[in-house]
């Protein structure tokens, strides 16, 4: 369903600043029976931003997504839309819209009348609509489209007929629910690429969810992984994963390459180590360690080592395929040397991240939670 623009409730008496964040939650709490859904999450949307939220099923993203669209009521809380509260102000009110990864187009109508459907809802005048329509197919490059019906469209056609369909509201915020979960992989990389288009043609708030790292990292000005219903770490795409909090964020985002050493859990990603050669002097400062070379994963464009430490766990290291590759899968059980960059490496905790105070301006968003029903 389409949500119809409406005021929500005033956070305050008086205008209220003209930078005021697009949506902030604060201390949500929601429970299902015995499974606590969301408990306590605190969470900051500034306008403008392509925000994801991420982590694997069960973690509490679709549920925050579903109480920022009002489908769900939550326990207890606070919900805001741009400086607004909307707490309890039922789905139609609310200034946002939502795609979800079914479409939800109706295949009765054609096109143009899937686009056109809110607006006539709203007893806007024909011919307004229609330009209005025909403005979001132009978007959204699907022009000379709106005559035909929606299964004579191909599975990213349609899913842009959903996203023009979302945005000839003009909502304040567009909540992605998983959208490209059923395309295939060429097809959701070039949808990707549409859906950062479209969002910076509009400037609307797009609030995204998806399980799918690679996704989240190319699309994203900010990221919030969830990890059952805690929030461990909000940071922009190189900061989640150069530098992860928790051992969950390191291991989520990439190969996790975790080991303890001096009684610290570190992780340094498989790009920054270096294989070193038989006679190969390591780069001055580096932390060199020796191992058995256990796997040899050759995936096109990198070969991926698997290595035992001698000083305890193991290590994948990623090597670019520039050439051929520099080892094959007959040198396992190779005694070898790897090394890295004291500041390559990373401390991190084994919990959920840190409070919202402790996470610093403009990268607040934790507490804990559960999700998908």
């Amino acid at each position: 369903m389409i949500a119809n623009p409406a005021p929500g409730q005033p956070a305050a008496v008086g205008s209220r600043p003209a930078a005021e964040a697009a949506v902030r939650v604060t201390g949500l709490r929601k429970r299902y029976g015995s499974v606590i859904a969301l408990g306590g999450v605190e969470l900051t949307v500034e306008r403008g931003e392509f925000f994801t939220l991420l982590g694997p099923s069960g973690s509490g993203k679709t549920t925050l997504l579903r109480l920022i669209a009002g489908f769900e009521q939550p326990d207890a809380g606070q919900i805001e839309l741009g400086g607004r509260i909307v707490t309890r102000v039922p789905p139609y009110a609310r200034n946002v819209n939502t795609v979800f990864q079914d479409y939800a187009l109706f295949p009765h109508m054609t096109v143009a009348e899937n686009i056109e459907y809110a607006l006539r809802v709203r007893r806007m005048p024909k011919p307004e609509r229609q330009e209005r329509a025909s403005q979001a197919l132009e978007m959204v490059r699907l022009s000379g489209l709106g005559r035909r019906k929606t299964g004579q469209l191909s599975g990213g056609q349609r899913q842009r007929v959903a996203l023009a369909r979302a945005i000839v509201n003009e909502p304040q915020v567009l909540l992605l629910d998983e959208p490209l979960g059923a395309l295939d992989l060429k097809l959701r990389q070039e949808m990707q690429l549409e859906l950062q288009h479209v969002q910076r043609e509009v400037g609307i708030t797009f609030i995204y969810v998806t399980h799918d790292q690679e996704e989240a990292l190319s699309m994203s000005d900010r990221i919030a992984i969830l990890n059952q219903g805690h929030i461990e770490q909000v940071g922009a795409p190189i900061e989640v994963y150069e530098r992860p909090r928790t051992a969950f964020v390191a291991g989520f985002i990439g190969i996790s390459n975790l080991i303890e050493r001096a009684g610290r859990q570190i992780t340094v990603r498989p790009e920054k180590i270096r294989l070193l050669a038989d006679d190969e002097q390591p780069p001055a400062g580096s932390v060199v360690e020796t191992g058995q070379l256990r796997d040899v994963v050759y995936v096109g464009v990198l070969t991926r080592y698997v290595i035992d430490l001698d000083a305890g766990g193991e290590l994948v290291v990623a090597r670019q395929n520039e050439e051929a590759p520099a080892l094959t899968p007959g040198v396992q059980g190779s005694r070898v040397r790897i090394a890295w960059r004291d500041d390559q490496a990373f401390t991190v905790s084994s919990g959920p991240g840190p409070d919202p105070g402790q996470q610093g301006q403009g990268h607040d968003g934790t507490g804990p939670g559960h999700e998908e029903r």
